[in-house]
């Protein structure tokens, strides 16, 4: 076997690729990456202070690249042969979010890189959403639905092959690698033709559009996939402009000075034409699954600041969260990666208290971008394109992380736990630069 192409570099490839794709086959994700590009490029010009920010951490470098998308797989073999996929390209699972409180009958994961260094070179992530199929009520089309994604395989042969000669092989080579990308995007790819009938379909879509949508092809389809902007309200404001209709609302935290967490929207979800087999051959109808949307990515907030966050977001007062980096940071309510300054680099630092580092010029603390997914947001982002209502009585269960990690196959990694080892981990390696020790 030739050299091992980095999973970094799988990672990148199938990014790209699947973004070819998507835009090929839904013309206005086109339109927006132009909107979000554009508003990305005012936001810089208008910024120059913030611009140097996001360069000296890394952030301008990856933001055009920056993508997330979203799948939602019908097994658990469809999820835990995915995982292995995503594996082969340096993602791992990361936080549990059940959704069916929201009247989503779905628990998730985020398959994304973990290794700081990693996320620098390419952040791509993929929500991948597990159906729930012990929450269809109506036990007949719950067997049905059952019997039909049983009969489906949405890897080829090849991706499959692929993905055991990476395992057992340690990578994959050039050839390999391409091969792998071609393969697996046809996981992602859309079907226009329906594997149930007609009827069929409108018993899944009663019970849930989201069944309807796993249930009913061959595959998961790509049903978004985000760019990032610097700006959410300047691209809700110009979506229309663009001849792109927006949702009512940004999902997530309202605009602040300090961003924080995630903030999304999304033009509403296309109504595709589909057809479905039929004793005389197909019937014509349509699907609504796919839309576009947009994120801006804030700071990543600690178990006290999420805590804090969660009750603004009950009580809808904002005004308890600081909205100013400092206070932030002395409060523990956010999480920040420490550098050392070339002034610091050239002094003899007297002190390895990072407060007085930092009040001297010897440090600086920038916030860690949040990486990862808000269950409320999904939701919402969820239902508002599906244009299904909430059915939070009826899909009301708990949580089934245990549930949910049987199928992957392995255990999800801790959001928290990676946010607190990064800023461990710049804090060392910072006063290592400065000379110095820790103190006791």
């Amino acid at each position: 076997m030739s050299a091992v192409v980095h999973p970094d570099e799988i990672r990148s490839r199938f990014s790209a690729a699947l973004s070819a794709m998507y835009r090929a086959e839904v013309p206005q994700y086109g339109d927006l990456l132009t909107l979000v590009a554009d508003i990305n490029a005012q936001a810089i010009k208008a910024d120059a202070s913030g611009a140097d920010r996001l360069a000296a951490s890394g952030e301008l470098a990856r933001l055009s690249e920056e993508r997330h998308g979203a799948i939602r797989v019908g097994t658990a073999d469809e999820l835990a042969t995915i995982a292995r996929a995503f594996a082969v390209m340096g993602m791992e699972p990361v936080s549990y979010y059940n959704l069916a409180p929201a009247g989503v009958p779905v628990h998730s994961t985020a398959f994304r890189p973990v290794d700081p260094a990693a996320l620098a070179r390419n952040p791509f992530r993929v929500f991948t959403s597990l159906l729930r199929l012990e929450l269809i009520e109506d036990e007949a089309l719950r067997e049905e639905a059952a019997s039909t994604l049983a009969r489906r395989d949405i890897f080829t042969p090849g991706a499959r092959a692929l993905i055991e000669t990476a395992e057992t092989a340690g990578g994959l080579d050039e050839d390999q690698a391409d091969r792998f990308v071609a393969e697996l995007l046809e996981t992602f790819r859309w079907h226009a033709q329906a594997t149930v009938s007609a009827q069929t379909y409108e018993r899944l879509v009663a019970a849930h559009r989201l069944i309807a949508d796993v249930v009913s092809f061959k595959g998961p389809h790509i049903n978004h996939l985000t760019p990032r902007t610097l700006d959410i309200d300047a691209a809700q404001a110009a979506m229309p402009e663009r001849g792109i209709t927006p949702k009512e609302t940004i999902e997530g935290p309202p605009a602040r000075a300090c961003p924080i967490l995630l903030r999304q929207t999304s033009f509403k979800a296309l109504e595709e034409a589909i057809a479905f087999p039929d004793a005389d051959g197909t019937t014509a109808g349509t699907h609504t699954a796919r839309f576009g949307e947009i994120e801006q990515r804030g700071c990543a907030l600690t178990p006290a600041g999420r805590a804090l966050y969660d009750a603004a977001l009950a009580s809808k007062d904002f005004s308890a969260l600081p909205d100013d980096w400092d206070a932030l940071r002395r409060g523990d309510l956010a999480w920040f990666r420490y550098r050392a300054t070339p002034q610091g680099l050239a002094a003899r630092a007297e002190t390895a208290d990072l407060e007085d580092l930092i009040a001297l010029g010897h440090v600086v603390a920038e916030p860690i971008t949040y990486e990862d997914f808000l269950p409320v947001s999904a939701a919402g982002i969820f239902q508002s394109n599906l244009g299904a209502e909430a059915r939070a009585a009826a899909y009301a269960a708990d949580p089934a992380k245990t549930d949910f990690e049987q199928a992957l196959g392995r255990p999800v990694q801790d959001e928290m736990a990676l946010y607190r080892a990064e800023q461990n981990a710049s804090i060392a390696a910072t006063l290592k630069a400065l000379g110095l020790t820790a103190p006791a």
